[in-house]
């Protein structure tokens, strides 16, 4: 366990990159995005470029910011789980 805390704490191990890219599901849908995201840009005029970029580095820190939350409450969650489960096994 000890082993497994370190590596999170030094980058070793990255929830949120693991859970993004482990479905086919998943994986097709960012390259629809990434496809619409092109063709709408090339639709832009300078400004509307800017102002989308803008919209997009918002949208970043938004959710990175929303990924840690989720991240702190399911790591909470499963810590409770397994101490429930412990306390269950030694009744």
């Amino acid at each position: 366990m000890k082993n497994m805390i370190k590596e999170l704490w030094h980058g070793n191990i990255i929830p949120q990159e693991d859970s993004r890219t482990n479905s086919k599901e998943m994986k097709e849908l960012l390259g629809y995005m990434a496809r619409h995201h092109e063709d709408l840009e090339k639709t832009f005029t300078d400004e509307q470029k800017e102002i989308f970029e803008k919209f997009h580095d918002c949208w970043d820190e938004y959710v990175s910011l929303a990924e840690a939350a989720i991240f702190e409450y399911a790591f909470r969650l499963g810590a409770r789980l397994a101490i429930e489960v412990q306390k269950d096994s030694e009744e």
